[in-house]
């Protein structure tokens, strides 16, 4: 178990190994939209404040490309760069990627539109820390019964371990 948590500790944030975890974690059945909306969410603030903060967007694309914190978004911001550098607009190669939903990409597109985009990509995350708060008080309320089984059963096991001796004497007895 050592040996795995200092290997773990050395590789986790190599390229190979988060090009092959980064994908399982966006598609797990419980955690995978959890992660998705953290990622969403820094991706729309840093991008959010770095444009209201007067950055290039091709120069902010580039940065929060880097701080999204999963391969997958990074690669699809990364996309997005190539096509806002080649003149389309920043919402259509969303559309592209489906780990944009498709709320983010209207909302995108409606604040390129009125040219409040900085404010747009806010309320974005607002929504997003929103919906990972309610997502992580959900998952706490169910793993609280789990958690209660199980030092139950420990609690069970250790007092058939107690007794279990008891037991065996009273046999040696007859």
């Amino acid at each position: 178990m050592i040996g795995l948590a200092v290997l773990w500790g050395k590789y986790k944030n190599h390229a190979r190994v988060r090009n092959v975890l980064d994908p399982i974690k966006l598609k797990a059945p419980v955690f995978g939209s959890l992660f998705q909306k953290i990622a969403l969410s820094r991706f729309t603030r840093n991008l959010g404040t770095m444009i209201h903060a007067g950055v290039p967007i091709l120069q902010a694309l580039d940065i929060v490309a880097d701080t999204t914190g999963n391969v997958v978004i990074a690669r699809a911001v990364k996309d997005v760069e190539v096509s806002v550098r080649r003149g389309e607009s920043l919402a259509g190669p969303l559309v592209n990627h489906p780990v944009f939903p498709a709320m983010v990409v209207q909302m995108m597109a409606v604040g390129e539109d009125t040219g409040a985009l900085d404010q747009m990509l806010h309320k974005i995350s607002d929504f997003y820390d929103a919906e990972v708060q309610a997502t992580t008080e959900a998952l706490t309320s169910l793993i609280e019964p789990l958690m209660i089984a199980v030092v139950g059963a420990m609690v069970g096991a250790m007092i058939i371990a107690l007794y279990m001796p008891i037991f065996k004497i009273f046999d040696l007895i007859k």
